[in-house]
């Protein structure tokens, strides 16, 4: 990973508007993994990443930018809320379950890795073998003439690499899938054929399908036949340990210290207690090998609104040594977000009305509204930041929503100032948008 600390902030910069002090302590972060991999071994056990907690109020950015930066060096990446998570003994989920999520989610990148290296060569079986399974599907519907069977063939090739088969139905055989079973509780599922170490044959059953969607079964199926799965289990463990990214949001909802009272304060710190040891670093047994968590990556977010960051316990909050505070958003914030963004809502909304042939024009006015109107009903309402954004919109294009059906020809609306205040001023005089926030 050779992007330096401004290279990963530019990136960021499209995708999420301003919270320049949280792209820079990430990208610092990042680029530190990088750093370490260039070093000996001896020095490189000693040097552990330098954990965060982002503290801002919700719809800021905070997942967003963890969730950017996974994607941006294709790190795994699992977000979990440390809510959904009680100490032994209470109804919850185990905190080593965390480690388990992302040693799945390495599997799968390493896997869509090694499928596209391999998908050149798995396609042309796969065509090869959809020629004649629909070459011999149309002869047993009609039967083809021994001397035309040759053009057929070429025809069904011709069509089926120009697209023209995909809906065409054909059946075909797939594989059962394995029965999941539990061997120990926490290790998770295991697929029974594993367990078995593939004594018996996976069943098969006949289906029926679009040669898209079979082509999708059979592209699996062929790939996995030039893959080897122990190397692949081998470097998702290795990239999970070196580059693993978790993100804990809510870490404020267990903020507390129970001081050996009773209440609600005592299962807080019990939770903040289990999830030390994988911050601090332990090993975690997953059904791919053992995972050692020295390494992780962890950052922790949460709106701080009640509890202080200083309410972590000690133990935890010496793991978390870089503090990063998000703004809230103002007007010209909303304004980039709308307008300045990589696939900003405003271009979102325009593609999916375009499908009924709605083509939205969005005027400098009305984005100047909008923004001012959300900026609004954050002051005076509950502050849920860019999602605002959400609740305005909808309610905006409700109507025009509504009744595009794509039965008309390609018709433009323009948005502007005028329109935005006829349609939202029930929301003007009363600041009623709670229907459309979930």
């Amino acid at each position: 990973m050779e992007m330096s600390p401004k290279d990963i902030v530019n990136e960021l910069d499209k995708y999420i508007i301003g919270q320049e002090k949280a792209k820079r302590a990430v990208a610092v972060a990042l680029r530190n993994r990088y750093r370490r991999s260039q070093l000996p071994e001896e020095m490189k056990e000693d040097i552990t990443p330098k954990n965060i907690i982002l503290k801002g109020p919700t719809g800021v950015g905070k997942t967003e930018i963890a969730r950017r930066l996974a994607k941006l060096v294709h790190a795994p990446f699992v977000k979990v809320e440390a809510t959904k998570f009680t100490e032994v003994g209470y109804v919850g989920r185990d905190v080593e379950s965390i480690i388990r999520d992302l040693a799945e989610t390495s599997i799968r990148l390493v896997k869509e890795e090694k499928f596209e290296e391999v998908k050149e060569k798995t396609s042309a079986i796969v065509n090869k073998q959809l020629i004649t399974m629909i070459f011999d599907q149309r002869n047993k519907e009609k039967a083809i003439d021994d001397a035309n069977k040759e053009n057929v063939r070429t025809q069904i090739e011709k069509d089926l690499l120009a697209g023209k088969l995909d809906d065409y139905v054909i059946d075909i055989q797939i594989a059962e899938a394995p029965k999941q079973v539990e061997i120990m509780p926490g290790m998770g599922a295991m697929d029974l054929g594993d367990i078995m170490g593939g004594i018996f044959p996976p069943k098969k059953k006949n289906k029926k399908m679009p040669v898209k969607i079979a082509r999708e079964y059979m592209m699996n199926e062929e790939s996995s036949k030039f893959i080897d799965m122990d190397t692949v289990k081998a470097e998702a463990i290795r990239r999970c340990e070196q580059d693993g990214i978790v993100f804990i949001d809510e870490i404020d909802k267990v903020a507390g210290k129970g001081n050996g009272k009773n209440g609600p304060d005592v299962s807080r710190e019990g939770v903040q207690r289990d999830i030390l040891p994988i911050v601090e670093g332990s090993t975690v047994t997953t059904k791919y090998g053992t995972v050692k968590t020295d390494y992780i990556l962890f950052i922790a977010a949460g709106a701080f609104h009640t509890a202080k960051v200083e309410d972590l316990i000690p133990e935890l909050l010496g793991r978390f040594p870089i503090q990063v505070e998000l703004q809230n958003l103002t007007k010209e914030d909303f304004v980039n977000i709308l307008t300045n963004t990589k696939n900003s809502i405003t271009q979102q909304y325009g593609a999916l009305l375009k499908v009924d042939n709605i083509n939205l024009v969005f005027d400098d006015s009305a984005i100047d509204e909008i923004a001012e109107i959300s900026v609004r009903e954050n002051e005076t309402s509950e502050n849920i930041g860019a999602r605002r954004l959400h609740t305005i919109m909808e309610n905006l294009l409700e109507s025009i929503s509504f009744h595009a059906d794509g039965s008309f020809p390609m018709t433009d609306v323009k948005i502007d100032r005028a329109y935005v205040d006829n349609e939202l001023k029930s929301t003007l005089s009363k600041y009623d948008l709670t229907k459309y926030i979930l």
